[in-house]
């Protein structure tokens, strides 16, 4: 039984310091599912002094036990993937194969790399007469969203863990489930009390108690750009680090000579998959002019085929998005593209055929856009494609380049070398070139308003670590 109306606290479940709740929706029925408790300051200062006393001796774990402990999260970690699975189809809409595959699976993931980055990596360097040590840089607050709930906690917590630091987490109130089994999943491991907390919450409330706390000394925050910022500006004050993975507007530039055919499909498909609720979707397809028509037709291929309905539901493609909010907001945006004269290729505004509730989004494509239309220039974080002409490939680039954003680019060519090429050009953190899949060993992170700092592998680890230079020592 998922507990829900408690917190995990210095290794136990506590109660909150003021009963406070909301529900949480399913967002295939619009019902409420049960509630979750809310916290308050008073449950962050209890967390936080937590996490301060148990720094003083887990940061000085050797490597060899913080290894051992993340092999033993991984081992509890497997035992309950289709538990994980379930919370997440149920609570952000995930169809449960792909919660159960991909969701729960990346986790996985990012436990597994980075134990593998643990067992090998250089905590000292010898230069000339000074020693640099990278040691845990303190009590870390994090603050994840719902998207993709358990890959965004663990890509936190897995390097917090092998940096030495310890934690407080406040998941999405949207997807609490799955981040209470992951507290299961730890104290079941064996993680010494304080060293992981959690509080459910809101963030104007427990996010922003976090960021504002003088005894945090780093949030590593994911989600929107306009609450990165409010983040960073109530973290100034006490000059604490901030490392933040915010929005993206991500290009997907097709060019002259590539197979048209496959790269418009995967990037369609891509682009619809977790209903577009990805922060790197490849969300602006930029194609040569001259192909538009050729482009539209594939993608009308793609969209027709993609079935959107009940998450549990066998030959569900796409679920619904996760709340009446965001779906709202996508609504606005799709007919924002109608009334600034997109070319409505599928979709559209409305539930799907044959749906009369949930938060279901007809998966929609427009041709015929303009970098300048609200449509290629607001994050719409739902499965809505938008698909631009580029005159040549020069004129590809810098419609790729022209967004506050910066999060990923997508590059198919001709060949690899030419893709390659423009791919260097692209101003952005992670570039995937002829329909690679992403890298969990390489960082993760965004250019301008797609945040700072790095996620996974080893420069994930780094992010959680300060390097003390001790000088007077002989390199011998």
């Amino acid at each position: 039984m998922v507990n829900r109306m408690q917190f995990y606290i210095d290794g136990a479940w506590v109660d909150p310091v003021v009963a406070k709740a909301t529900p949480v929706i399913n967002p295939a029925t619009e019902e409420a599912m049960y509630e979750v408790a809310l916290g308050s300051k008073a449950d962050v200062d209890r967390a936080v002094a937590a996490a301060r006393r148990a720094f003083e001796t887990y940061s000085q774990t050797s490597r060899e036990e913080r290894v051992a402990l993340l092999a033993k999260i991984i081992q509890v970690y497997k035992t309950r993937m289709k538990d994980i699975g379930a919370a997440v189809s149920d609570e952000m809409g995930a169809p449960l194969p792909m919660a159960e595959k991909l969701q729960a699976g990346a986790g996985l993931g990012h436990l597994t790399s980075m134990l593998e980055v643990l067992k090998s990596y250089d905590f000292e360097e010898q230069l000339s007469s000074a020693v640099v040590v990278r040691e845990a840089i303190g009590v870390v607050g994090m603050i994840t969203p719902w998207n993709w709930p358990l890959n965004q906690i663990t890509c936190k917590v897995a390097p917090a863990l092998a940096a030495g630091c310890t934690m407080i987490l406040k998941p999405s109130e949207f997807t609490p489930s799955s981040a209470s089994l992951f507290a299961e999943i730890l104290h079941e491991a064996g993680v010494p009390k304080g060293v992981f907390n959690l509080i459910n919450g809101l963030g104007p409330e427990v996010g922003a108690a976090m960021s504002e706390h003088p005894e945090i000394d780093m949030i590593s925050f994911t989600g929107s750009t306009r609450a990165g910022i409010d983040v960073a500006k109530r973290a100034a004050p006490t000059v604490k680090r901030v490392s933040q993975e915010l929005g993206g507007k991500s290009p997907n530039i097709i060019l002259e000579g590539a197979d048209l055919a496959k790269a418009v499909t995967s990037g369609v498909a891509l682009m619809f998959s977790n209903s577009g609720q990805s922060c790197n979707a490849p969300s602006r397809m930029i194609v040569p002019l001259s192909k538009m028509k050729e482009v539209a037709a594939i993608a009308k291929g793609v969209a027709d085929k993609t079935k959107a309905g009940d998450p549990r539901a066998e030959g569900t493609t796409i679920g619904p998005v996760v709340n009446r909010g965001q779906w709202d907001k996508i609504q606005k945006l799709i007919q924002a593209g109608i009334d600034e004269g997109a070319t409505l290729v599928a979709g559209g505004p409305g539930l799907p055929e044959g749906l009369n509730k949930g938060f279901y989004v007809r998966p929609t494509i427009f041709a015929d856009v303009t970098n300048d239309m609200t449509i290629a220039r607001e994050e719409i974080f739902g499965p809505v494609l938008t698909i631009l002409g580029a005159a040549d490939e020069a004129d590809a680039v810098r419609i790729a380049n022209d967004t506050p954003y910066g999060l990923a680019g997508y590059v198919s060519g001709p060949t690899f070398e030419i893709a390659r090429s423009v791919g260097r050009k692209m101003r952005a953190g992670t570039v995937n070139l002829q329909g690679a899949s992403y890298d969990r060993t390489a960082p993760f992170g965004g250019y301008k308003q797609s945040g700072n700092g790095r996620e996974w592998g080893k420069y994930g680890l780094e992010e959680y670590l300060e390097a003390k230079a001790i000088a007077g020592v002989n390199a011998a």
